[in-house]
């Protein structure tokens, strides 16, 4: 059997072991994230030579929500240097929830780039300017770690801005301790519409393969961030990308990762692969079950993790 007939024999064995877990809930706080179908399950895995494979529903799009924070912090320390983001936004974990009010002491600082407070500052850092938006930015920004243009879905857009009074809360917060630089409400928007871009669990083991590529996509060949800020990057997810739950992760999983609440994960073996799961039914932490057990699963397995280039 060959490597590639391998991994693509694993990830269906994986899909097969846990399509049938039914525990979870879909995200009832964005109303429009419970219209996805509690059934979808994909796996994607892409290997350091742009080589695809997947199982299951990994061709079926949904909106990134958090899973685009660490690429949204890639653009703003390729654009400002890690030096200035870290005048506004730490790297430390805070061990709380996603969207809990997590201010450092004196600083106001939010702890770091991966929970919701520190994700609002962060797509506030990037450049905005009349002939170069910031959204425009942002978008280009995770096209090119995707390997593809992406799109924006605009109900989930609208569903988020009528119910995230919440993420609004944190950013004027935010903005009373002087750690905001622009407008809150600007700020919250972009947000908004940078975590209701669409893609597919293929799309996103080609983005964290383009982290675990030194910043390289290995499906295009094009260099999307420095090789020091992609490491920067997986350092954080791996201290942070999995919030109150990151260091039982690392502990039992052992790679970089990022979740969303629309149901993607994706993880990053930094030189061999990025690896992605997408299934709408969440943990407690916002987390796909599915894609968590899989995952997990999967760091044991070597065709998936020791064979795929």
């Amino acid at each position: 059997m060959s490597a590639s007939e391998a991994v693509t024999d694993a990830l269906r064995e994986l899909h097969a072991r846990f399509a049938g877990v039914d525990e979870g809930r879909q995200a009832d706080y964005i109303p429009e994230l419970t219209r996805s179908d509690p059934d979808d399950f994909g796996l994607a895995l892409v290997s350091m030579d742009g080589h695809a494979y997947s199982a299951g529903a990994a061709d079926t799009p949904f909106t990134l929500q958090s899973v685009s924070k660490p690429f949204v912090y890639a653009l703003a320390l390729a654009a400002l240097g890690l030096d200035e983001v870290s005048r506004w936004v730490g790297a430390e974990p805070s061990g709380e929830a996603f969207n809990a009010i997590s201010l450092e002491p004196g600083t106001g600082r939010p702890a770091n780039a991966m929970v919701n407070a520190g994700a609002i500052v962060t797509t506030a850092l990037v450049p905005d300017s009349r002939e170069e938006p910031a959204f425009g930015r942002i978008l280009s920004c995770l096209s090119r770690f995707a390997g593809r243009k992406l799109d924006v879905d605009e109900d989930v857009h609208g569903s988020e801005a009528a119910t995230g009074d919440r993420n609004r809360a944190l950013a004027y917060l935010i903005r009373g301790t002087g750690s905001l630089p622009v407008d809150p409400v600007q700020a919250v928007d972009t947000y908004f519409r940078q975590c209701a871009v669409r893609a597919t669990a293929v799309d996103l083991a080609v983005m964290a393969a383009t982290l675990a590529y030194g910043g390289v996509n290995p499906v295009t060949g094009e260099r999307v961030v420095s090789p020091e800020v992609a490491a920067q990057v997986l350092a954080v997810m791996a201290t942070c990308g999995m919030y109150d739950s990151s260091g039982d992760w690392l502990l039992r999983v052992g790679l970089p990762a990022k979740s969303g609440v629309s149901g993607g994960l994706l993880a990053a073996g930094p030189a061999r692969f990025g690896l992605a799961a997408y299934s709408p039914l969440l943990d407690a932490s916002g987390t796909s079950v599915r894609g968590h057990a899989a995952t997990r699963r999967s760091a044991r397995s070597r065709n998936v993790s020791g064979s795929t280039s």
